[in-house]
């Protein structure tokens, strides 16, 4: 018969009752019943055994083993004369003294532990170039459980001289926290629940949950449990749970993340995601120093009932990768794990910070959230795959490893930065849906409006974005479809590979010319600034303002080649519409939304939509603007119009007819654009045509969305319906 018990001891939070979750499953499996299963069920473990309650309760007060944890390496190992070793020398003593049958793995572990000690540091307490060694030696000698605690505590890389210590954070630095020692706590535990059996009564609180009398132990669990109260019980689970977590460094060992190479799912401490991020939540400070800190661990929440080798496989797993490569930092982390969750039915992670706190004297693991695994669209996971590469460089930027340089950065790039790291966690947690790959692009536009400034641009304009982000983004509203109109227009495109003869992007972004992909640049060395070039006339403050200089400066770039018209032609399926127009003209559009939009879109890769341009919805609407609007419209084409009967009409734009407009003067611009459709032989039926200041210059604004050569005959033929 199976026994299905919930487990309400165990917890997602704080760290040690997560841990305690793990040691159970391990013990009941390796010690009891092979084929226990355990997983987690809204927030509550469950346990599914061959043992009942009672049995349960049994088996750990009268036939579990304890795992042998030591660290002759570290404080207070027992192993050592002096004060401050006395109290883990006597849990040493009492386990060494135990005739107990439980406790003699742990006997025989102590005893090769005080062999390893003689013959490589004659009796001393290792100095700290010979730890390595030491630990080497323990490796090639301990046999059984007590090779788990090793793996999880300390990782080793190189061989001979060039041996390096590393030391995952799960347990501190390798086993101790400050002056304390967590093996001396165990050993402390382990007397108290095992050889003297104290605690018996505190067991089923440990697994149950609930309360019971004299269930306060003196002895803290650090960092697993900060704060808070524990048992004997509480400490040896949680800490057999941690064994669990073992490091597996030539998986995950790699030339850019040698730093990171420990432990299961965890990477480089990233301070977004969370509300309380802060920069420092990233770092170490020592003595007034800053260093690199201690990380982030993502711990599942797995939904199947799995067996303990299916969860230790998990574990041993754990190199969450990215299609760029390994996770390294908590945002390649919350992007690989939503694959990673999928596939092995974890609908959620526990992500713990392992942070500095208690005035700077120790670090914590604090819970920074749950991320749920959302099941992600190929399509819009690939499009993030744009951003990797460009947003370590601007986390160096915004968050640089120097103190004197981070005091420098300005508080408008961190911020922005950590706006638009926020909501690219969001954006993966929920399935990316078309209004936050919006958000993501409207984030990414502030961003360059940040560096156009001088702050953060040797991270480089937003990278380019595959055609894809179009579709993910696209949500069906005027506003996105006028957004791509004019992020994509050009003064022309190559016949054959259909790429852009002269982009709108160098208008908003000072780019170099050479290399349009970067900023462009004057000075050298510390005096290399941004070289605001006199075509970038889009400002970013005012939509309306923006579109009307975008306009005027293509007239004045026209003029200066001789050109008759206005040199912003429509990209392949990115035209604005009759309908979308009509809306901007009448006031349903947010052009400051649309234009806010466009400015990220510009990155999107002109090579791939030359290919395979990205066909959206078009408006379901009929209707039409102004006549009189029309009119202006046909006097500011790109090109010579040709009527149904293959006529050619070459109406060239008159520059005052945009300035006119530009200062509120309706009437005077459209009296110049009918005497040039009169000029042209156009018999339009509108006579004279006035409109507000305010409408004007939106007049004036609309021209900078481009239209198809097909809407512009529809206009022709709608005010002069008889043009042969």
């Amino acid at each position: 018969m199976i026994y299905v018990h919930q487990l309400d001891g165990c917890a997602p939070v704080p760290l040690a009752h997560y841990l305690k979750a793990l040691g159970i499953l391990r013990l009941i499996a390796e010690q009891a019943d092979s084929d226990a299963r355990g997983w987690w069920k809204e927030d509550h473990f469950q346990l599914a055994t061959k043992l009942n309650r009672e049995e349960l309760g049994a088996f750990f007060m009268h036939d579990y083993q304890p795992t042998p944890i030591f660290n002759p390496w570290g404080a207070r190992s027992g192993f050592y004369a002096g004060a401050s070793e006395k109290s883990a020398r006597d849990s040493l003593k009492q386990i060494e003294c135990s005739s107990s049958p439980r406790l003699e793995p742990f006997r025989k572990a102590i005893k090769t532990v005080r062999s390893v000690i003689a013959d490589e540091t004659t009796g001393l307490k290792p100095s700290d170039n010979a730890r390595s060694k030491l630990i080497l030696a323990l490796r090639l000698k301990v046999r059984g459980a007590s090779s788990l605690w090793l793996d999880t505590v300390v990782a080793l890389i190189g061989a001979g001289e060039e041996l390096f210590l590393k030391q995952p954070p799960i347990f501190g630095t390798g086993g101790s926290e400050g002056s304390g020692g967590y093996p001396s706590a165990y050993m402390s535990a382990t007397v108290e629940a095992v050889i003297k059996e104290h605690w018996n009564h505190a067991l089923s609180v440990a697994l149950f949950g609930g309360s019971a009398v004299k269930c306060h132990w003196h002895q803290s669990m650090g960092q697993f449990s900060p704060g808070g109260t524990s048992t004997p019980w509480d400490m040896l689970l949680a800490f057999e749970g941690a064994c669990v977590l073992r490091s597996s460094v030539g998986r995950r060992a790699s030339t850019n993340s040698k730093r990171w190479v420990s432990s299961p799912f965890y990477v480089a401490p990233r301070s977004s995601g969370y509300a309380s991020g802060s920069r420092l939540d990233e770092k170490f400070l020592n003595k007034g120093r800053e260093y690199p800190g201690r990380g982030e661990q993502w711990l599942p929440m797995w939904a199947r009932p799995s067996t303990f080798f299916e969860v230790q496989q998990m574990f041993l797993q754990g190199r969450a990768e990215t299609k760029t490569g390994l996770a390294i930092d908590g945002w390649t982390m919350a992007r690989a794990i939503t694959s990673f969750g999928v596939s092995r039915g974890i609908p959620q992670f526990l992500r713990y910070g392992y942070q500095q706190r208690n005035n700077q004297a120790t670090h914590f693991a604090i819970p920074l959230g749950r991320f749920r695994v959302s099941d992600m669209a190929p399509s819009t996971s690939s499009c993030l795959d744009d951003l990797d590469r460009w947003l370590l460089s601007l986390h160096r930027e915004a968050h640089p490893a120097d103190n004197q340089k981070a005091k420098k950065v300005p508080r408008r790039l961190t911020t922005t930065y950590s706006r638009l790291m926020d909501t690219l966690f969001s954006v993966v947690e929920r399935q990316g849906a078309a209004n936050q790959l919006q958000d993501v692009l409207l984030r990414l536009g502030d961003l360059e409006a940040v560096m156009r400034r001088g702050s953060g641009y040797a991270a480089q304009p937003v990278p380019r974005l595959r055609p894809e982000w179009v579709t993910a983004s696209d949500d069906g509203t005027p506003e996105f479809r006028l957004a791509l109109a004019f992020a994509l227009q050009a003064s022309g495109f190559h016949r054959e590979l259909g790429k852009p003869i002269d982009s709108i992007r160098r208008h908003w972004l000072p780019l170099d010319r050479k290399r349009p992909w970067r900023f462009a640049t004057t000075g050298t060395g510390s005096a290399t600034r941004l070289d605001m070039l006199p075509d970038v006339v889009l400002h970013g403050r005012r939509s309306l303002d923006d579109a009307i200089a975008l306009v005027e400066r293509r007239l004045v770039e026209s003029s200066q080649h001789e050109g008759r018209h206005l040199p912003l032609k429509a990209a392949p399926s990115s035209d604005a519409t009759i309908a979308d127009l009509a809306a901007l003209l009448s006031g349903k559009v947010d052009l400051d939304r649309a234009v806010a939009l466009a400015r990220p879109l510009m990155a999107l890769d002109r090579k791939a939509w030359a290919e395979q341009p990205i066909r959206i919805e078009p408006p379901h609407t009929s209707d039409w603007p102004d006549d009189t609007w029309l009119a202006i419209r046909l006097c500011t084409l790109p090109w010579p119009l040709k009527t149904r009967s293959g006529f050619e009409l070459d109406i060239g734009t008159d520059p005052a007819l945009i300035r006119r407009l530009a200062v509120g003067d309706a009437a005077a611009a459209v009296a110049i654009a009918l005497r040039r459709l009169g000029a042209a032989g156009i018999r339009c039926t509108v006579r004279v045509g006035t409109a507000t200041p305010g409408t004007a210059r939106l007049w004036a604004a609309a021209l900078a969305f481009p239209i198809t050569r097909g809407t512009a005959v529809r206009i022709l033929y709608r005010l002069d319906p008889d043009k042969d």
